[in-house]
């Protein structure tokens, strides 16, 4: 059957919940994804909007734990230089092509350290459709590529330097889209120098009918007890693509010396001359993922915990952010690693950076404006945001931190239609209805908060609702930008800084550990699924489930170029009018 007509059909179980009996009627016409999830019960976000509703903290689970020490067998190096280690997959700007990212040689800690040098050792993907025999390379095709390393310097008595290990990035082309790959990476020319193989499948092409079977989305992960928690419930459900949303491994948490890290920094080193970041957490990170993260693509977006200053007065920043990770930027049309785009089926994701300029008249400001109007809704009728900081955010943690960025930006992800955004940083989870400057909005994005990945600072459980714990105007001072701190206009919260409930723009938030799971299941339905880790084990167990709707027919796009400069845009459904 046709996507049309799928779409069609889908766009018929509307104004309440998806019941089996529908779903028996149409089981011979529905998609395979479609029936993996049993729709009785199911809200979608054509019940919406929705009463605010608030889970209580469970007392029972831990607010946060320790770190997992780089001792550990997860976090310890196996492989012996020169074999390669932290492998990790990248998607491209389209399935064609991918990028394949690896470690050599051993990092340096000290004061006076001799770089590694990236020119001594091959960058090289061997790859194909078959397993490699054992005794050869095997592979047909390969693929050469550039390394690097990175240094963190710090010119203060006491504090150690680090030298990374030679940081590798080789992109693949050529490739056929939804096919498993087998590769291998490292250099050929040495004994030992390339890793034992491994494999991929690429993302489909772009269409309306063909998506990634699940992404997972997870925020703010760390490397406690909670995160190995994460990732290892995060693993069963089996993603085909993950979606990392800012603050990796909080290698910021560390003094230069390594020992033990801290949930505040400035609380338990209140001399230290810069914010510290031990550098050797990183590479526990990468052996951490490697197992997943080299054989999914693992697309990243920077966060506060990645901004690590170093040098003089900290003006360098994010080295470790900038080396490590491979990304579309050149490919997607931007020139930086803190924004970028890619096509995964039909989905368009666009990765949105918040510590770098965001004003209207700055590039990223003109990036994505061009970005969005070449977005083909044919080819990719989902097109999904992410950034590290949320826009809407009930809880006092973080509570209208980068209100400034929202005023600059929104207007222009409204006008567009962008579907779906993903943010963590509030180590909690919460779930918007569809909403526009504050105000519900059948056309608005679902906007979803999923900073609870396990990491060392703990779980935010503190609501700016709750008696007495609205932040004051003057609490919550961003890390880049302007404070454009606001109190609401209209409403229930009109004249306030905080509501004095919950608001009516919050559907569902709870403080739990855990991760997202996105399933589109055509161009018009989306199975958004939050897993808690306490769920891990419980049959049938999620935090939180709904169908995400688009309803293109009625939330219809403003033409391109019309796009108003005033940040109080008007409704998309006004502007058809005229």
């Amino acid at each position: 059957m046709g996507a049309m007509a799928t779409s069609t059909i889908a766009g018929t179980l509307h104004s309440r919940h998806l019941h089996c009996r529908t779903l028996l009627l149409l089981l011979p016409y529905l998609p395979i994804a479609f029936l993996l999830v049993d729709g009785g019960g199911i809200p979608t976000t054509l019940d919406g909007p929705f009463t605010p509703a608030t889970r209580a903290f469970d007392r029972s689970l831990r607010q946060g734990s320790e770190d997992v020490p780089l001792s550990d067998p997860r976090l310890a190096p196996r492989a012996r230089p020169p074999s390669p280690e932290q492998i990790a997959l990248a998607a491209s700007a389209d399935p064609s092509s991918l990028w394949v990212s690896w470690v050599t040689g051993r990092a340096q800690v000290g004061s006076h350290l001799t770089p590694l040098d990236p020119t001594a050792v091959r960058s090289e993907v061997w790859y194909g459709e078959r397993p490699a025999s054992a005794d050869t390379v095997g592979h047909p095709h390969v693929a050469r590529g550039s390394a690097e390393v990175y240094s963190q310097l710090y010119p203060y008595p006491g504090l150690l330097n680090y030298t990374s290990g030679v940081i590798h990035h080789v992109r693949l082309v050529g490739l056929r889209p939804s096919t498993r790959y087998y590769y291998r990476c490292g250099d050929s020319s040495l004994k030992g120098g390339l890793s034992d193989e491994r494999s991929f499948v690429t993302l489909p092409a772009p269409a309306p009918d063909a998506y990634p079977r699940r992404v997972a989305v997870v925020g703010d992960l760390g490397l406690t007890g909670n995160s190995t928690s994460t990732v290892d419930h995060l693993a069963r459900n089996d993603p085909s693509m993950i979606l990392m949303v800012g603050d990796m491994t909080y290698a910021n948490q560390y003094r230069t010396t390594g020992g033990r890290g801290v949930p505040c920094f400035s609380c338990s080193f209140p001399d230290a001359p810069i914010r510290e970041s031990y550098q050797p957490r990183w590479d526990g990170w990468g052996r951490f993922m490697e197992p997943l993260a080299s054989r999914v693509t693992m697309m990243v977006t920077e966060g506060n915990h990645e901004i690590e200053p170093q040098g003089h007065g900290g003006a360098v920043t994010f080295a470790s952010y900038l080396a490590r990770f491979a990304v579309p930027s050149e490919e997607s049309g931007s020139n930086t690693k803190f924004f970028y785009s890619f096509n995964a089926g039909g989905i368009h994701f666009i990765m949105l950076g918040a510590y770098v300029d965001y004003n209207r008249t700055g590039a990223q400001y003109s990036w994505l404006e061009k970005d969005l109007q070449k977005v083909d809704r044919r080819a990719t009728p989902w097109v999904v945001a992410s950034w590290h900081t949320p826009w809407y955010n009930s809880y006092s943690s973080h509570y209208q931190e980068f209100e400034c960025m929202r005023q600059e930006m929104e207007g222009l992800l409204y006008q567009h239609g962008v579907d779906i955004v993903f943010s963590g940083h509030v180590h909690a989870y919460e779930r918007m209805n569809r909403v526009f400057n504050y105000t519900l909005d059948p056309c608005g994005p679902v906007y979803i908060t999923i900073g609870d990945g396990g990491n060392i600072e703990e779980i935010d459980i503190d609501h700016a609702d709750d008696p007495g714990k609205c932040p004051s105007p003057g609490d919550n001072q961003p890390e880049f930008g302007g404070v454009c701190h606001l109190n609401f206009t209209s409403g229930p919260a009109k004249g306030k800084f905080c509501w004095e409930r919950q608001p009516e723009w919050s559907a569902f938030r709870e403080s739990s550990f855990g991760h997202g799971i996105l399933e589109v299941v055509n161009s018009t339905y989306a199975l958004w699924t939050w897993h808690r880790n306490q769920d891990a084990y419980g049959e049938h167990s999620v935090g939180d489930q709904i169908y995400i709707v688009r309803e293109p027919d009625k939330c219809l796009l403003q033409p391109r170029g019309v796009i108003s400069q005033d940040w109080t845009v008007p409704r998309r459904d006004a502007l058809l009018q005229h």
